[in-house]
């Protein structure tokens, strides 16, 4: 019975693999495997899309040819009706290909605004518990080349600075509990990955809210397209963020040097400690320490809002500080000539 089960794994194993002898989808597996330093034991977010379901694919040959382990997970926010049974297909079209998924269903009162960033906060929220579980410290996501271009226009719109505009990368600058999150497809088009889906899956899922110009990214996705016609098109896009992300290089570089030399980590208290030096650096090279320290000792996956965290520094600098107060989960307090930052309680996990 034994020899039968592991005669018709090999036989599924191979019939995964013979889809690397299709060129378009070698070359999506080849930049997949390269792209980042996938560990032996990894998790795949997986939400139905041709995207992810890609991200499925080729995690799953990639554990067959390394010997990997994937473990896969489909978030159900239960955001619109008929949500279940909707990750109930896709589980049940990967079983086929031997990829079992794990369902989690994101409980308890839903947002009525700004939904797709606070569903996004809670998938990763519950994407992390479930790793810590298993003690898995990566997380495989399927962004790709098309979702840089639009991160990109919505932070211009934001009015973000240099890191906001270039932040989004193969491997998260914020680690959640020392989880990674990879996006080793961020290089990948599109079109590249519909083809993989509907070649290998002869399925994916149209989520309605893709279509919904009521969501800014959708208002977004539309613009890119017009801009195009325009003359701004990917190509100029990438370059111009790519030319971005070296000057990002180097002021990180300041950043990191600031971090190390002036402020200090007490491990068994979970504080950072900065002194005053910290404070009289460049603003940039402030704010994005101290943006970084707060990411650090929250382990929130995203930092405050950028006018949150200039207000206070600002009042550090000028003494407005006279109390313990709090911001993105941590108490920040100013002791003499030393700033303390800790964890709200609350926060702890």
């Amino acid at each position: 019975m034994k020899k039968k089960s592991l005669s018709a794994k090999k036989k599924i194993h191979n019939s995964i693999l013979k889809h690397l002898s299709n060129k378009k989808i070698l070359k999506v597996f080849e930049e997949f495997k390269n792209s980042s330093n996938i560990n032996n034991k990894f998790a795949v977010a997986i939400s139905g899309g041709p995207d992810s379901l890609s991200l499925a694919f080729l995690s799953k040959c990639l554990s067959i040819i390394n010997k990997k382990k994937a473990k896969f997970y489909i978030v159900n926010h239960n955001l619109r009706k008929g949500s279940l049974l909707e990750a109930k297909l896709v589980a049940s079209k990967l079983k086929k290909f031997a990829i079992n998924c794990k369902i989690l269903n994101w409980h308890g009162k839903k947002p009525t605004k700004n939904i797709q960033s606070i569903a996004r906060n809670a998938r990763y929220n519950i994407l992390r518990k479930e790793c810590k579980k298993n003690k898995i410290n990566q997380i495989l996501i399927g962004h790709q080349i098309d979702d840089v271009y639009e991160n990109f226009i919505l932070r211009l719109l934001r009015g973000s600075g240099l890191k906001g505009l270039t932040s989004f990368d193969k491997v998260s600058k914020y680690k959640i509990n020392d989880i990674e999150i990879l996006r080793p497809l961020i290089n990948v088009e599109k079109k590249d990955l519909i083809f993989l889906s509907k070649k290998v899956f002869n399925f994916f899922v149209n989520d309605p809210s893709n279509l919904n110009e009521n969501f800014k990214r959708i208002r977004v996705r539309n613009l890119l397209e017009k801009l195009e016609k325009e003359g701004l098109d990917k190509t100029k896009l990438k370059l111009t963020i790519n030319n971005l992300k070296d000057t990002n290089d180097a002021i990180n570089f300041y950043v990191n040097q600031n971090i190390s030399k002036n402020s200090k980590f007490i491990k068994d208290k979970n504080i950072f400690i900065l002194n005053q030096k910290f404070f009289k650096q460049p603003h940039e090279i402030v704010f994005r320490a101290f943006s970084t320290l707060l990411n650090l000792i929250s382990k929130k996956y995203y930092p405050p809002r950028g006018k949150k965290i200039d207000d206070l520094i600002q009042n550090i600098k000028f003494k407005k500080i006279y109390k313990k107060t709090t911001l993105g989960g941590c108490f920040i307090e100013k002791i003499n000539k030393t700033v303390l930052i800790s964890r709200e309680k609350s926060h702890e996990s």
